[in-house]
């Protein structure tokens, strides 16, 4: 009996575990949220290969906005510890917005230091929807969109939507 109480309380602890698998176990219920209750304008699958880390997204440009009628594709990569760390999030349609580089890279808060768990996929996109209309000209990755979204909004959307084109998904 004395063996017993010195020995340490294994909880439900098992070996060979995948790390991943809370990860995956979490946005198995991130999916059927999205496709259960959807938000308008936004949209998330996994990609075709079925890699519940690697997801596909859509965004609709809100109205009123110089984004209006455009949709836009992006990527989440999904780290093992999710939803401790944020995803990689990429913009793959070519946008031109004062927070997002040519490479598709965004630079907001809820992805870098301001992630928490309780954030999801769904509030990533609306957030990301959001910032279409609302960008954060204090810390712009394109200077020269952020400088235009303020002083000439004609030549903004002309620039918006020059650079925006239909991608193909892969």
């Amino acid at each position: 009996m004395g063996d017993i109480q010195n020995s340490a309380p294994t909880f439900g602890a098992r070996k060979n575990i995948d790390p991943s698998q809370n990860a995956v176990k979490r946005l198995q219920t991130e999916l059927m949220q999205l496709m259960t209750s959807p938000a308008p304008g936004v949209s998330a699958f996994p990609s075709a290969d079925g890699n519940l880390l690697s997801w596909r997204a859509t965004i609709e440009g809100p109205e009123d906005t110089p984004y209006a009628g455009l949709t836009f594709k992006l990527s989440f990569e999904f780290p093992a510890n999710y939803p401790y760390a944020p995803p990689t999030v990429l913009f793959r349609t070519p946008i031109y917005h004062p927070n997002v580089d040519f490479s598709g890279r965004i630079c907001l808060d809820i992805l870098k230091d301001k992630w928490t768990a309780a954030y999801n996929t769904q509030t990533v996109l609306l957030s990301l929807q959001s910032l279409l209309g609302e960008p954060n000209n204090a810390s712009p990755l394109n200077g020269e969109a952020a400088e235009l979204w303020d002083k000439d909004p004609t030549l903004f959307k002309t620039k918006v939507m020059d650079r925006h084109r239909d991608i193909d998904d892969d």
